[in-house]
């Protein structure tokens, strides 16, 4: 049977059931709280959830009690699992170059497979909610969603004829996630409706399953496996250690300053973003808003004109502008959204938030074409693992400080996550701003990798 090449099936299948799980596991979380600490079933009809605005109907105090609880539940959760993902997807991304970028893509498949199957058993049988976190750890020890993204990105670069071709393909992929997200959110609200949560559990494992049988029959392999030389663990687990080492220690200083302020950037930038969009749910279901399942969905669909508007923009600026001002674009838009975000209290508002936000998407494809642009080809494994291991730190901090912040303030101020998070852009516009004083040009760090490449291929000879 004749295998192809082409990977974006895969991610957007792995999307969409990733996108319809995450507000589905939050909703799912906050309904069990709330039935066990106020003692009553949740009602969700077509117009709002269970939700009380009278401030000072005793109900409203263990509604805010919920809120805090449900907050504290996902930080526990992301945190079950957070190590494990990191050593696995350093381990297995850093390797691809050697093993191939396919076991990338298939391991987070099983572990989302075994995951969401365990979430139907204990959906149906009304489990503890404790046992929520084997499914956090299941999904670390395979991986998780760093080992996935940082496979994907790097079996796309290797298909990458030039430089120009990276921003693009790696905006395709970004742009499939954000569309795939926002009709998994949209479709979330009335699955939910229509099937309840065990079955939806359910359809996400047949997704998953069907990911994984066209990685292991249909999909080829960017990297030829069969000319790796066989090794034991202990050599494996040096060289992988040793390859990212290597990619430090032997750049010359302003190739190394500048992949050092890529990824600070990077890192900086998708931990306040990230740390903000999450507490999107928690916020939207609490009062005043009250959101409820189908609206939720309609909030997280808006997110994907976000998506498609920014990946049309980015087609346009990457023709008139550097990559580093729309790098700054990106910051600039986020930033407006989430101050409009901490003081939005009805829905037209919440909607409206998505407004200024439209080009926040664009900053993350364009920081990882640059990146991938300042090493060299048999490097590419290596940058992508740093990319990948940094995700899940920047995800798993960004949860931490948030959520923690959020059930601090929720009690006072709901919106101060979002003024919090705009204000930390500080962070990640400076060390943009060190890198554009030292004089960031594309067309002088492709000419200095191609002189890196030679002079290491003198030096082997």
């Amino acid at each position: 049977m004749k295998k192809i090449l082409v990977v974006e099936p895969v991610i957007a299948v792995y999307m969409f059931a990733s996108s319809v799980l995450s507000p589905l596991m939050q909703q799912y979380v906050y309904r069990r709280l709330w039935e066990e600490t106020i003692n009553s079933t949740f009602i969700d009809n077509d117009s709002v959830s269970s939700c009380e605005l009278n401030q000072s109907d005793p109900t409203y105090l263990k509604q805010k009690e919920v809120q805090e609880k449900a907050s504290l539940f996902a930080l526990k959760m992301d945190l079950s699992g957070a190590a494990l993902s990191i050593l696995v997807a350093f381990v297995l991304v850093a390797n691809g170059d050697r093993w191939g970028r396919k076991i990338s893509l298939a391991f987070p498949l099983v572990g989302n497979l075994i995951s969401s199957f365990f979430l139907s058993v204990m959906s149906y049988w009304s489990l503890p909610l404790s046992l929520l976190f084997i499914t956090a750890f299941i999904s670390g020890l395979f991986g998780g969603l760093a080992t996935f993204l940082g496979g994907a990105f790097s079996f796309v670069v290797d298909l990458c004829e030039n430089q120009k071709q990276k921003i693009i393909r790696i905006a395709v992929v970004d742009l499939i996630f954000g569309l795939m997200s926002g009709l998994g959110g949209l479709s979330s609200g009335y699955i939910l409706k229509d099937i309840g949560f065990t079955l939806t559990f359910v359809m996400i494992s047949l997704l998953h399953t069907v990911n994984f049988f066209y990685v292991t029959c249909f999909l080829d392999d960017t990297v030829q496996v069969s000319d790796v030389q066989p090794q034991s663990l202990r050599e494996g687990l040096k060289e992988t250690f040793s390859g990212v080492y290597v990619l430090f220690q032997s750049s010359s200083c302003r190739k190394r300053t500048s992949i050092i302020l890529l990824l600070c950037t990077f890192m900086t930038y998708l931990f306040t973003m990230f740390g903000g969009i999450t507490l999107y749910t928690l916020y939207e279901l609490n009062a005043p808003l009250c959101w409820n399942a189908i609206y939720i969905g309609y909030g997280s669909a808006a997110s994907t004109s976000i998506s498609l508007i920014g990946f049309l923009g980015l087609l346009l600026l990457s023709k008139c502008l550097r990559d580093i001002y729309i790098v700054y674009l990106g910051i600039f838009s986020y930033i407006g959204g989430a101050v409009m975000a901490a003081f939005a209290n009805t829905t037209l508002l919440m909607f409206l938030v998505r407004v200024p936000s439209l080009l926040h998407f664009i900053s993350i494809p364009v920081l990882r074409s640059m990146l991938s642009k300042v090493v060299l080809p048999k490097e590419q494994g290596a940058i992508f693992a740093c990319i990948a291991c940094l995700e899940v730190v920047t995800g798993t901090l960004a949860l931490a400080v948030f959520d923690s912040l959020y059930a601090v303030t929720v009690g006072w101020f709901p919106g101060f996550s979002f003024l919090f998070s705009a204000g930390l852009c500080i962070i990640p516009l400076s060390s943009l701003s060190c890198l554009l004083y030292a004089n960031w040009r594309e067309e002088d760090f492709v000419q200095l990798v191609e002189e890196d490449d030679s002079l290491r291929e003198n030096t082997d000879n």
